[in-house]
Order: structure tokens, then C-alpha cells, then sequence
């Protein structure tokens, strides 16, 4: 793979896959998850284990790879490519937990690991680990989950722990899918098939093996896809899910305006100012994609040349992945109005797309540049 190419998100996956995701779309939204045709995709490609290390069985993608993959799957569909993003995000913290407890974990052939980063749960310190209780937000592949990670405030009795810094003590938790309680809670106009329900736990006593820390030092597996940050490999993969589904609605409207074409109502100038309009906004993606794309791979040469990354470098990965996540949602949105009715119809497959991205696009991690 040449890392400077920038193509088209349709080049990395096969046409028959695709056509599979998309005919199933409609029916994992009625579901509120992806349906089984679609998991079966994702278990025979690995897709939930793009990022678990090798030595459990997993692909450990590098950061180019699995960005442009990533951005191939939302293409194909926003729903379907959400779900694989945040639950093989959480399988990197596979390179962080005990490699006894990661072997046994990360082992199965369906695993799935969904979760939240919110600090919305307890673990009190006990003798032999810890007693967490807990509820958590949007958890995005949850009914396919066979694991679930969540961040937790740490307690020593009734007082909190509290960190060098003098904040609380912040600690990552993994948990058997078999513990935690789902609750029905994603009422959202788009992304309705990543079924991102809540969760909790209630008085549930783990041994300090499934606590583990997010830090490149605290790293078990030594290879260099656990030195990337994590909030860099965050913002990446979210942006990259983005720009693919604004890649999607592209496509999509280029065919409505070339079917726009044959209107006799329309006039040569209307006809060209359509044309127009989609040429630019594919320019201004594709611009500011060449530019996110060069700073993920200069990022990740970087850290294979010097074994750490620099702040420079990484800060031009949360740059441009900002970029493009605003740059993704205005281009669409400068189009939306010259589709037509079909763009409104919540049956037609633009539609689907426009709604995806626009709840896509409100994740917090992307809002502000």
C-alpha cells in the first residue's frame, strides 16, 4: 500500500461484501443492531479484533491500515462502521490488561468489547480487588458485546482516591458481558442500528486482573501500536468514520443530480450550478482527507522511527482529524438542499446517510477545533 495514496474508500473492500451491508441497512435499524448477515462479515474479516494484539489472535492493524479501513466500512455504512470502530477501539486496550486475563479474554472467535469513557461508576478498594457499581452511557455494539470496559472512581472505603495531581483516582475496568445489565436508552435520529444503549453493574467484585491502565509505560504488549495515544487514536478513527459516510452521501447525490440532468425543467444554468457545487465539496473533502491522511501516517512513522510520538506531530493528528469531521458534515450539508424530497425520506438510503453522519458528527470528541 502506498500511505501517501488517498483513494477512494470503495478500493479496500470487496464489491459482494458491500452490497450485503447495504441491502441488510434498513433491516438493522429496525432491529436497533447490526443484524446477523452483517456480524457475519465482521467475524469472518476480524473487524472486532483490528486492534487486538497479535499475540492473542488479533490483526494489531497499523494506524494507516485501520483508519482507511475504517473510513471504507462507514462508507458502506455508517451504522455498521461505528460499531466496529468503537468496539475494536476497545480491544487495543487488549495491549494494557494482564496477559493471563488477556488470553483469556481475547481468545474467542466472536469477541466484542463495548463500552464508555465516562467516569460514571465506583470501585471500592476490598481485600481482594475491588466491589464496583456503576451505569453507563452509549455503549455502541452492546448486544454484541462479550466484554465491557468502563471507567470507574477509585474509593478506599467512603473516601476517594485521589491521584499525584490531587483530581480522583480514574482506573479502566473490564467486564464479563454475563455481569452487566443493557438498558434501553438509544432514542436517536441517526446510527440507530449501533444500538448504544446504556449499561450498569450493581456490587460486582473483580480481582485487580481486570483493572488496567491506559499509559505507553503501563503498555504489556511492547510493540509500537500501544505507544499511539489514545486520544489520537480516538479522534482519528471517529473522523475517519465521518469522512466516510460523507463519502457515501456524495455518491449518493452524485446520482440524484445526474438524474437531475434529464429535467426538462430545469434550466443549463441550474444544471450547471449542481454540477458544480458537488465538484467543489468533493474537492474540499478530498483536500482536507490528503491532509488528514498525511498527518496519521506521518504520525505513525514517526513513532516506528523514534519509539514515542512528539507533541507536534500528534497534534497535527488531532488537527486535521477535527478538520475533517467539519469539513465532512459542511460538504454534505451544502448539498442536502439540491437532492430533492428523496433526500427527507426517511426510507431512502440518502436519507439514512444524512441522519448518520449528523449523529455521528455530535460525538464531543470532534466538536470543537
Amino acid at each position: 500500500m502506498d500511505p501517501m495514496k488517498i483513494e477512494h474508500p470503495s478500493t479496500h473492500l470487496n464489491p459482494a461484501m458491500v452490497k450485503t451491508i447495504r441491502d441488510s441497512a434498513f433491516k438493522a435499524e429496525r432491529l436497533g443492531k447490526i443484524p446477523p448477515d452483517q456480524l457475519a462479515i465482521i467475524y469472518e474479516q476480524k473487524w472486532f479484533k483490528l486492534l487486538v494484539p497479535a499475540v492473542y489472535s488479533g490483526l494489531e492493524k497499523s494506524i494507516p491500515e485501520l483508519v482507511r479501513l475504517e473510513e471504507s466500512i462507514s462508507w458502506a455504512n455508517g451504522s455498521l462502521g461505528w460499531v466496529v470502530t468503537l468496539c475494536c477501539g476497545a480491544g487495543w486496550f487488549g495491549g494494557f490488561i494482564d496477559e493471563e486475563k488477556a488470553a483469556e479474554i481475547f481468545g474467542s472467535m466472536n469477541l466484542c468489547l463495548a463500552g464508555s469513557g465516562a467516569a460514571t461508576g465506583e470501585a471500592t478498594i476490598t481485600p481482594n480487588g475491588y466491589k464496583i457499581s456503576g451505569k453507563w452511557k452509549y455503549a455502541s455494539g452492546a448486544h454484541h458485546a462479550t466484554h465491557f470496559t468502563a471507567n470507574c472512581i477509585i474509593k478506599n472505603g467512603d473516601e476517594v482516591v485521589l491521584n499525584e495531581g490531587g483530581s480522583p483516582l480514574i482506573l479502566p475496568f473490564i467486564f464479563d458481558a454475563k455481569t452487566v445489565n443493557i438498558l434501553p436508552a438509544w432514542k436517536y435520529t441517526g446510527m440507530v442500528a449501533t444500538g448504544s444503549d446504556a449499561f450498569e453493574v450493581q456490587d460486582i467484585e473483580l480481582s485487580t486482573l481486570h483493572c488496567f491502565k491506559i499509559d505507553p509505560n503501563a503498555a504489556i504488549v511492547k510493540t509500537a501500536l500501544y505507544q499511539y495515544p489514545f486520544l489520537q487514536l480516538a479522534e482519528a478513527t471517529l473522523a475517519a468514520n465521518i469522512s466516510g459516510m460523507a463519502i457515501h452521501f456524495m455518491d449518493l447525490c452524485a446520482a440524484i443530480f445526474a438524474e437531475k440532468q434529464e429535467q426538462i425543467n430545469l434550466s443549463s444554468l441550474q444544471k450547471n450550478l449542481l454540477n458544480e457545487l458537488l465538484v467543489k465539496q468533493e474537492n474540499e473533502l478530498g483536500k482536507i482527507r490528503k491532509s488528514f491522511y498525511s498527518a496519521v501516517d506521518n504520525s505513525w512513522v514517526k513513532l516506528k522511527q523514534q519509539g514515542f510520538p512528539d507533541d507536534a506531530t500528534m497534534e497535527s493528528v488531532s488537527k486535521t482529524s477535527r478538520s475533517l469531521a467539519k469539513t465532512a458534515r459542511e460538504c454534505v450539508d451544502q448539498l442536502y438542499p439540491y437532492c430533492g424530497l428523496i433526500a427527507a425520506n426517511t426510507e431512502s438510503e440518502i436519507n439514512q446517510v444524512w441522519r448518520d453522519i449528523h449523529t455521528a458528527s455530535q460525538h464531543s470528541l470532534l466538536t470543537f477545533r
